[in-house]
Parts: C-alpha cells; sequence; structure tokens
C-alpha cells in the first residue's frame, strides 16, 4: 500500500496561517461601548425589575481602565486606549418600572492597538447608532448593540482580511455594571458575530470572537456625581 505524504507548507504560508487564526480576536474592539436605544441585556423579559438611571440628564464618558484584550487561541490583540460619550436620559426617560432604561453614546473609539503576531497590523473604524440598556438586578447587567456592519476591522501585512462586527443585523454584547466611585462596565468573555473576508491566511471559517475590558463611566456634567443604576 503506498502512503501519501501531506504537502509541505514553505515557512511563509505557515506565518500566513498563524496570523490569520488571530486577526478575528480583535473584534472584540466592537464591544467597547455605545449609542442608540435597542440594546437588551440578557435574562427573561417577564423577569425583569424596575431600573433608574441616575443622575437624569448628565453626560457620561466611559474610558477603557488598563487594557482590552481579544484573544483567539495562542492570538491576543491588545488596544491601551479607548472612549465613548453620551447622556443619561431626561426624567422621566432615566425610570423605567418594567425593565431597561437605554442611553446613546458615540461609537466607541480605540488606539494604541498590537497583536501578537509579528508582522501584522490593524486599524478600526466604527460608525453608525450604537446603543446601550441597563437593567437593574444582581448583579446589574447592560446589554451593547452593534449596529449593522457599526464596527470593521481590516489587518495589513502578512494577512490583509476585513474583519465586520454585525455583519447582517444589529448583534447585542452583554456586560456587568458596578456603581461606585466610579461606576464601571465590564465584558468578560462577550462575543459578537463576525464576517471574515480576505485572502490566504484570512479565518474566513470564523463566525464570531470575544472580548474582556472594563471602563470606567464618570459623569461629565457634574465631575463630583457618580452615573449609578439602581431600583
Amino acid at each position: 500500500m503506498t502512503m501519501t505524504q501531506p504537502a509541505r507548507r514553505t515557512p511563509r504560508q505557515r506565518a500566513l496561517l498563524t496570523a490569520g487564526t488571530g486577526i478575528v480576536a480583535a473584534l472584540g474592539l466592537s464591544l467597547a461601548m455605545t449609542t442608540a436605544a435597542t440594546a437588551q441585556p440578557a435574562g427573561p423579559p417577564s423577569a425583569a425589575a424596575a431600573t433608574t438611571v441616575s443622575p437624569a440628564g448628565h453626560g457620561f464618558t466611559a474610558t477603557l481602565s488598563g487594557k482590552a484584550t481579544f484573544k483567539a487561541g495562542s492570538v491576543t490583540v491588545t488596544c491601551t486606549t479607548s472612549s465613548s460619550s453620551g447622556q443619561v436620559p431626561d426624567a422621566p426617560g432615566n425610570h423605567n418600572p418594567d425593565g431597561t432604561v437605554s442611553s446613546s453614546t458615540t461609537p466607541a473609539t480605540y488606539g494604541s492597538c498590537t497583536t501578537s503576531m509579528p508582522g501584522v497590523s490593524a486599524t478600526v473604524t466604527t460608525s453608525g447608532a450604537w446603543g446601550v440598556a441597563m437593567q437593574n438586578g444582581a448583579p446589574v447587567t447592560a446589554g451593547l448593540t452593534i449596529p449593522v456592519g457599526g464596527f470593521v476591522l481590516k489587518t495589513s501585512g502578512l494577512a490583509s482580511c476585513t474583519v465586520t462586527a454585525a455583519p447582517t443585523s444589529a448583534a447585542t454584547v452583554n456586560g456587568t455594571w458596578t456603581n461606585g466611585a466610579p461606576s464601571t462596565l465590564a465584558f468578560a468573555n462577550a462575543s459578537v458575530p463576525v464576517k471574515v473576508t480576505g485572502g490566504f491566511g484570512c479565518p474566513t471559517s470564523s463566525t464570531s470572537s470575544t472580548f474582556n475590558a472594563v471602563y470606567q463611566v464618570g459623569d461629565t456634567t457634574d465631575p463630583a456625581s457618580q452615573i449609578t443604576v439602581t431600583g
């Protein structure tokens, strides 16, 4: 019986394949912060508790604390700057006796991003109306909505790929809110649907990516106050 030996890849081909597996990890960037009023946090709607976001009408800014990391397999993408701003709804819109309170913000910005793979760089653009919906509970949750195509990551170097979040419909990503001074919004292994296009080395079969980050949310109308979520 004749055995067929598997084809050998050149060093460059192996590098392209390895780089490609990590590109989709950067898609987690799209989870950073919010805008529009369509997000819904996880949990059964019938069990939703009353929610109040305070102070009513105050502006806020969400700023990355530390680093945001995006991982797929052994490949990690890290960003050290990210921010978004918005406004708590005016009263009575900042209170919902039956569930979530939505706030609008600007699309998040991202900077100082690096990858763990040599020869691969990335640029990120965001657009459209994003949204966050806060839900009081234990814990307090936040449903972050990314509009269709609202986040696009493009890579260059060993692999030229385009990764688009929420490629066919708006996507909701779940995070956890903690009241404090300042309050924080955390994403732990949050998932978002993606579509990957490109040539050799691009992970075109990947359909999701994950994201981990913590944002500090400050009151820009009155810096001595705190943005809080209660019942």
